[in-house]
C-alpha cells in the first residue's frame, strides 16, 4: 500500500459525541430554523444551540450563516461574535472566550486525518479561542491551537501552531509581528 486504503477506514465509536439521529436531528434544525432566521434573532439561534448542548454565555451575536458541526461541543463566553459563514468543525470542542470574535468565513478545524495511517484514521484536537481575542475574516486554524488572550489573528492567516496572548500575528503560517496594544507613553 503506497498511501491510505479507505476501505480500512473506521469511525471511532463515539466520536460524534452524539446518536446519529440526534446528529441529523441537528442538521436539519440548522439548515432551517438556525440558518433561516433572521439576521437579528440572536436569542433564537442561541436557544437552539443550547437545546442540542452547546454551553453559550450571555449577549452572544452569531449569525444566521454560521455552520456548527456538533453544537453539543462548543462553549461561547459571554459578549462573544460569531460573523457570517464562519465553520466551527466541531468534532473536536470549540471554545471561545468572552469578548472574543471569530469574523466572517472563519474555519475552525478540530479534525483532520493522519496521513501516515493506511486506514486514514480521523482524530480531533480541540481549539481554544481565549477572551477578548479576535479572529479576523478568513482565518483558518488548525486542530489542537489556541490563539491567547487579547490575540489578533489577521485576516486570511492560516494557524498551525499556538499564539501568544496580546499579540497581532499574521501570514501564513501565522507569526506574532507586534503588540496589540502598546504602552502610552505620555510626557509631563
Amino acid at each position: 500500500m503506497k498511501y491510505q486504503d479507505l476501505s480500512k477506514f473506521l469511525l471511532p465509536s463515539g466520536f460524534r459525541g452524539a446518536s446519529a439521529l440526534k446528529v441529523q436531528i441537528w442538521w436539519l434544525i440548522q439548515s432551517t430554523f438556525f440558518g433561516l432566521s433572521p439576521q437579528f434573532m440572536y436569542k433564537w439561534r442561541n436557544i437552539l444551540l443550547r437545546l442540542f448542548g452547546a454551553k453559550i454565555g450571555k449577549n452572544v451575536i452569531i449569525r444566521p450563516t454560521v455552520r456548527i458541526t456538533y453544537p453539543w461541543k462548543l462553549i461561547i463566553g459571554d459578549n462573544a461574535w460569531v460573523g457570517d459563514n464562519a465553520d466551527l468543525y466541531t468534532l473536536g470542542e470549540i471554545s471561545i472566550g468572552n469578548n472574543a470574535v471569530v469574523s466572517q468565513r472563519a474555519y475552525l478545524c478540530t479534525g483532520s486525518h493522519d496521513h501516515t495511517a493506511e486506514g486514514f484514521d480521523i482524530y480531533a484536537k480541540p481549539i481554544v479561542i481565549e477572551d477578548g481575542a479576535w479572529v479576523a475574516t478568513d482565518v483558518f486554524i488548525a486542530p489542537g491551537i489556541t490563539i491567547g488572550e487579547g490575540a489578533v489573528i489577521g485576516a486570511r492567516s492560516s494557524v498551525f501552531k499556538d499564539m501568544p496572548a496580546g499579540m497581532i500575528c499574521i501570514g501564513n503560517p501565522a507569526k506574532p509581528v507586534k503588540k496589540r496594544l502598546e504602552e502610552c507613553k505620555r510626557s509631563i
